[in-house]
């Protein structure tokens, strides 16, 4: 937590602001441990605090030792005497995460100091999220002990699908296994969308019952000590349908594409084409309408971003998706998606689950 801190407040400098105030859950985890679902962190070149109420303060205590523990009445009446008493005047907030009435409510606590002390209250955004898009070797442990769960589901899937089952009890069976075997909840809701419901890339499972041969997209998380992992495959209930197959290699190709040519430096960007190109060349570019892939953390979706339009540069120790897919209206859909984890010389897949029903695309 002490090198977080560093790093945050190196950041601080480079942004111009004495402090920053945290209120995202998972920032707010990253840099001090505390897993409370209420509370704030003001943290500057030399204080760390944070601030919670009654239901968290010997909890806040117990995981973050190295942070002044304020009890809070009213979500930000501990401001103005904290914000005095420290003597910061720039203070960032996350404007991705605070809302406008939250924004309001901080900017009228404020103004109960005296004009020559309030602070500037600026709009920041992505600071904490940089430092957690490169992964430390405690994060990958639990990302890896996660990765190893979601391939479990997925064989899991494999094994139990048959006839008359519908899309949601396959993804009950799943939930149950993953949180039996010792997951903590879910990042997402798992999807089982078969048929043409899988032409809906985030469809909700159903009561449509499992036909033989036709596409199912499963696509599942796990969570260890907080960490997320992210799958996707897609399977069939018996032999895979000639359409089936041949999506499910062009969709493979893309993805080997991008997992053989991904290297640090390049943009989000520049990613997404590497695998968007061999979708194209097939005949399917409209037909793979979402990204390349995310980040994986702390949150299920996190920086970086591999997409059309991304700007983020991908450097060694980020650990993101690789997911191209198509979907067919009327038909359904194929998505691959794997989590794999930069390294200098290229990225390290991470997700091991079997990945088509036939043999593997060359």
């Amino acid at each position: 937590m002490n090198l977080r801190l560093q790093n945050l407040r190196r950041l601080l400098s480079e942004h111009g602001l004495d402090a920053i105030l945290v209120s995202a859950a998972s920032n707010r985890r990253y840099l001090s441990g505390f897993t409370g679902s209420a509370g704030f962190l003001l943290i500057s070149q030399t204080e760390a605090i944070l601030a919670t109420d009654f239901r968290y303060t010997e909890q806040a205590r117990a995981q973050a030792p190295d942070f002044r523990i304020v009890r809070i009445k009213g979500e930000l009446d501990w401001f103005p005497g904290t914000v005095s008493e420290i003597g910061v005047k720039a203070i960032g907030f996350e404007s991705d995460d605070l809302a406008v009435t939250g924004y309001r409510h901080l900017v009228h606590v404020g103004r109960k100091l005296a004009p020559k002390s309030r602070p500037r209250l600026i709009e920041t955004r992505g600071i904490v999220e940089s430092l957690r898009a490169l992964k430390d070797e405690g994060e990958m442990r639990l990302i890896e002990e996660a990765a190893r769960f979601a391939d479990a589901a997925i064989e899991r899937a494999r094994s139990v699908v048959q006839p008359n089952m519908t899309e949601r009890q396959l993804a009950w069976e799943l939930e149950r296994f993953l949180r039996e075997k010792g997951s903590e909840a879910l990042p997402f809701e798992i999807i089982v969308a078969s048929g043409p419901n899988g032409a809906r890339p985030h469809a909700r499972p159903s009561e449509r019952v499992i036909g033989e041969g036709e596409p199912v997209v499963i696509d599942l998380c796990a969570r260890i000590d907080g960490y997320c992992s992210d799958i996707t495959r897609t399977i069939s209930l018996g032999k895979p349908s000639e359409m089936m197959t041949r999506i499910s290699n062009i969709v493979r190709r893309a993805q080997v594409a991008a997992i053989e040519g991904i290297a640090p430096g390049m943009s989000g960007a520049e990613a997404d084409h590497l695998a968007r190109q061999v979708i194209d060349d097939a005949g399917h570019g409209e037909e793979f309408g979402h990204g390349l892939g995310h980040g994986v953390g702390l949150d299920v979706h996190e920086e970086p971003r591999l997409g059309p339009k991304s700007e983020d540069i991908l450097a060694p120790g980020m650990v993101f998706t690789i997911e191209p897919g198509i979907y067919i209206e009327g038909w359904g859909g194929v998505r691959i998606e794997d989590m794999v984890l930069l390294g200098q010389k290229g990225p390290k897949v991470l997700t091991r689950a079997k990945r088509l029903e036939h043999e593997e695309a060359r």
